[in-house]
């Protein structure tokens, strides 16, 4: 044989020796979480049960936190509650106090959307993909409600709440990265 490893090796020549061992304990512990057989050292195998979660709850969570801060607004500024909001361009102007509103509350989300990339993704290589995904379903979505979004208003507040979302969730998941790992105190 090739090249065998020293426990397997071992419980080979106890069993060829007439020693016994119980093969259900050896099998056990060759399956433990801390053998050799099933240390993975590669983290970033591709998952696409994860990778569609991780998008599903992303988007969930970030439609979630804009609907929150839209009846924070209706409580504050007395704005209206309508899912128009969320989806059309209606209600984001640059040049007004008024769609500066709506525009805060998109970009509040795009800043709590970092801290959930960091919660949720966890890896700061994998934030602009994230990030750039929620938006493109969230261009897809606004498509399908209300039309393609078609004011330079629109564009500039996702553009920004977009960029602000993978810097800081970048930045973000790096400290979380290399934050030194506690040990157990004996």
């Amino acid at each position: 044989m090739a090249i065998q490893r020293p426990n397997i090796a071992n419980n080979n020549s106890l069993a060829s020796n007439g020693g016994g061992g119980n093969n259900t304990t050896d099998r056990a512990r060759d399956l433990s979480p801390i053998s050799p057989r099933s240390t993975n050292t590669n983290n970033s195998q591709f998952n696409p049960r994860l990778i569609l979660s991780q998008i599903i709850s992303l988007q969930s969570f970030h439609y979630l936190v804009l609907g929150i801060i839209f009846q924070i607004n209706h409580v504050l500024f007395a704005t209206s509650i309508t899912i128009d909001r969320i989806f059309t361009t209606k209600y984001l102007d640059v040049w007004s106090a008024y769609g500066w509103i709506d525009n805060a509350a998109v970009l509040m989300s795009s800043l709590i959307g970092a801290v959930l990339l960091a919660i949720i993704v966890e890896k700061s290589k994998k934030c602009l993909d994230f990030s750039v995904t929620l938006f493109l379903i969230h261009i897809i979505t606004c498509t399908i409600y209300g039309g393609f979004p078609s004011t330079w208003d629109w564009w500039i507040i996702h553009t920004m709440g977009m960029i602000s979302m993978v810097v800081l969730g970048e930045y973000l998941c790096s400290k979380k990265e290399l934050s030194d790992i506690p040990l157990l105190q004996l």
